[in-house]
């Protein structure tokens, strides 16, 4: 059993050791020159420190090893395969790795989690259908998840405090669900997430707008990294739809990955090329500022949080209405800001049309 009053002192001195900790973590940047200097697709106009997600992995272990009471034997493959894109990540903001390198970082991890902590997604349960044994596709398919979720929150780490900011609504969700909704055998893994939430909640003040540290490729890979293993721990009991609760809760970085993908498809760009025309670049052509796109993509995580968290109190039906409703909504949104292209608004012009029908009608 676990005390509970002792988990939340646990849980706010992390957020205190993070928070003491960044700025030691910004000395060490300056002194080994990890420093994200002004880009044609950077936003930042003056040399900032990276390596923040130092400071967050340092005071989340540092949090489980020595004071939450989570059994150690369950800790230690999470901390190696985690160590193993730490490093993958501080490598690139020091000397800027190949994509194909930092795949091949977060492969290896993902390897780590599959067989040494045995954490995989096996079977997959949908409305209608009910439970579907993966098999031996369960290794590719976890594979290609904890790859995807994690390349997703390394993209949206285009902003002051957007990753680090959209990272915490989204593990503190699967917190929730994890500790109120799903049938566990205990609260270790609700515990191990909360303990992160209160590590990038002590670095968030520094990440935030205008920002003294960026999280680096160090931080976004390796808070994409827990996001995606943790969702298949604390979520794989979900009852209605094992896939959509994680999916739904991690709107806002696969929605843009899925968009630049499209994107990049439809304009025939390898799909690992760059551009400047993600969630928050099209909100802020739009006129938002750099603080207004940030709380606004906030804002807009929190709204898919609200409806992970409707599922599991919806029957089947209810959740099938509820998936609908979040498609056609995201669809409109994706075409009114452009978010695929500019030029191709395929719901929008049907919209139009059926309009001007009904008023030709009248």
């Amino acid at each position: 059993m676990y005390n509970m009053f002792e988990v939340l002192v646990f849980c706010l001195l992390t957020v205190i050791i993070s928070f003491i900790l960044t700025p030691l973590i910004k000395k060490v940047a300056l002194k080994v020159n990890a420093i994200d200097k002004p880009g044609e697709r950077r936003v930042n106009v003056k040399p900032m420190p990276t390596l923040g997600g130092l400071a967050i992995y340092l005071s989340f272990y540092f949090s489980l090893f020595f004071m939450q009471a989570v059994p150690f034997k369950q800790v230690l493959p999470l901390f190696i395969a985690s160590t193993v894109i730490i490093v993958t990540g501080m490598i690139d903001d020091l000397i800027e790795i190949t994509p194909k390198m930092k795949l091949l970082g977060i492969t290896i991890g993902a390897l780590i989690i599959y067989y040494v902590a045995d954490i995989r997604m096996d079977l997959v349960t949908l409305p209608l259908i009910g439970e579907i044994e993966l098999g031996i596709f369960s290794l590719p398919i976890t594979l290609l998840w904890i790859l995807a979720i994690t390349n997703a929150v390394n993209l949206i780490d285009g902003l002051d405090g957007l990753a680090t900011g959209v990272s915490i609504i989204a593990l503190t969700t699967m917190g929730i669900i994890g500790f109120f909704f799903l049938t566990i055998d205990d609260v270790a893994v609700p515990i191990m997430i909360f303990t992160l939430v209160a590590a990038a909640t002590g670095f968030l003040p520094y990440n935030f707008f205008p920002a003294r540290i960026f999280l680096g490729d160090t931080g976004a890979l390796f808070l994409g990294f827990m996001i995606s293993v943790m969702s298949l721990q604390g979520l794989k009991n979900a009852t209605l739809i094992t896939v959509i609760v994680p999916v739904v809760i991690l709107g806002i970085p696969i929605t843009d990955t899925i968009a630049a993908i499209l994107r990049r498809r439809l304009n025939r760009k390898p799909i690992s090329s760059a551009d400047k025309m993600h969630l928050h670049h099209r909100l802020m052509a739009l006129g938002l500022t750099h603080r207004q796109t940030v709380l606004a993509i906030y804002s807009i995580a929190a709204m898919f949080s609200l409806i992970a968290l409707m599922y599991p109190l919806s029957n089947v039906i209810g959740s099938i209405m509820l998936t609908i409703g979040l498609l056609l909504g995201l669809e409109l949104f994706m075409e009114l800001i452009g978010l695929v292209s500019e030029e191709r608004r395929p719901l929008l012009s049907r919209l139009k049309r059926f309009a001007n029908r009904l008023n030709r009608k009248r």
